[in-house]
């Protein structure tokens, strides 16, 4: 019976030490919060919606352009968007072609026309997609798992810009 006492008084000290290494690794990190919180952070977030562009609203290209969604990659690897959409509450739809975000790297979706680059994508709207008063930003992946989503609500319109 000694010997089972010892045995068991031994496991549970090894399994205390055991217990403490996650929980101990946990408080390490960056974040305070719960692993699970940590995991369940999407590698590309919407950092920000230019929803006002300067000026008044006449629909003219450089003024399109001038509204847009800025995307960010947290991670330190290359993520393919290719098949991925963004959408507002009114159901505007953009869907990346074939595209890359690069490791921390941005890039913004403008409204209206221009030429695709790394760092700028063109939704090739005739007319503005974000409200000034208030909108939705969703983001999905190419399977239509919800990814990120970024509201404001300005009812005065006085502001252009908002952080996600």
């Amino acid at each position: 019976m000694r010997k089972l006492t010892a045995f068991l008084s031994a496991s549970a000290s090894a399994v205390a030490v055991f217990a403490l290494v996650p929980a101990a690794t946990a408080s390490a990190a960056p974040s305070a919060r719960p692993m699970a919180q940590v995991a369940a952070r999407s590698a590309i977030v919407i950092s920000g919606i230019r929803y006002n562009s300067p000026g008044p609203d006449r629909g003219s290209n450089a003024s399109l352009n001038a509204e847009w969604v800025q995307l960010h990659n947290r991670t330190r690897r290359a993520v393919s968007l290719t098949g991925w959409t963004l959408r507002d509450t009114a159901h505007h739809v953009f869907t990346f072609g074939t595209y890359r975000l690069g490791a921390h790297g941005f890039v913004k979706i403008h409204t209206g026309h221009g030429r695709a680059t790394q760092r700028n994508r063109y939704w090739n709207h005739s007319w503005y997609i974000w409200n000034n008063n208030g909108d939705t930003a969703s983001l999905r992946n190419a399977a239509g798992t919800f990814k990120a989503r970024c509201h404001y609500s300005d009812p005065s319109e006085n502001r252009s810009f908002t952080s996600c």
